[in-house]
């Protein structure tokens, strides 16, 4: 339990005893205001500590970082740049052990961690049409077989065209799970996303720096 939703809870159980119900907050995403909740409400937040957005995040995020694996394998037989390939090889490592994490959530609340329709919450990438990507930023089919057919130097300006384009559709997950008032109130997904703004911020800059310098 947060302790955001501690406090939550504390509320409810001390307003008998004071003879009065005080209103309950419950905060809201980063820059957005608190809104009232029912003493019913914060006990369930209290007990659940999830809602089905934070579950179809995590199930979608998975997917979302098993193409990015994918695209870093390719690097070894097909890049040229030793920094790209450093670079890729660290994003590799850090989103193989984020699936591991999100694997693990939702394992041990006996979740799936394939959501049964994984363009839910994406209506518009569906309205793209049968070469459009299941999650924001993915890249197209067609994308990913022009990067497997590449190589050398061509190979690392579409890694990293691509590697742009994939971590900026993370943040806009992470935008929309945070623009969602019920979502993100779990600690370990409160982290995470946190975690992911900042680190896939940093990472796109630095891919941004090394493309305008091949």
């Amino acid at each position: 339990m947060s302790l955001t939703t501690a406090l939550l809870v504390a509320a409810v159980i001390a307003a008998p005893v004071v003879g009065q119900t005080p209103p309950i907050f419950n905060p809201g995403a980063p820059g957005q205001g608190s809104r009232v909740v029912s003493a019913a409400e914060a006990v369930e937040l209290s007990r659940t500590g999830y809602v089905d957005a934070d579950v179809r995040f995590m199930q979608h995020m998975i997917v979302h970082h098993t193409q990015a694996v994918e695209m870093v394998a390719l690097l070894e037989s097909r890049g040229a740049s030793p920094l790209v390939r450093r670079l890729g090889e660290r994003i590799g490592q850090s989103q193989a052990a984020e699936m591991a994490l999100m694997q693990e959530w939702l394992g041990s609340r006996a979740l799936p961690t394939a959501a049964a329709d994984p363009h839910a919450g994406h209506a518009g990438h569906m309205a793209m049409g049968a070469d459009a990507p299941l999650m924001p930023g993915m890249l197209t089919p067609a994308q990913m077989t022009a990067l497997a057919a590449a190589s050398g130097p061509e190979f690392d300006r579409l890694f990293l065209q691509g590697m742009i384009q994939h971590h900026q559709g993370a943040l806009d997950m992470v935008d929309a799970l945070l623009d969602d008032p019920q979502a993100g109130e779990d600690p370990t997904i409160s982290d995470f996303a946190t975690s992911v703004n900042a680190d896939q911020s940093a990472e796109i800059l630095r891919m941004q720096s090394i493309l305008s310098e091949l």
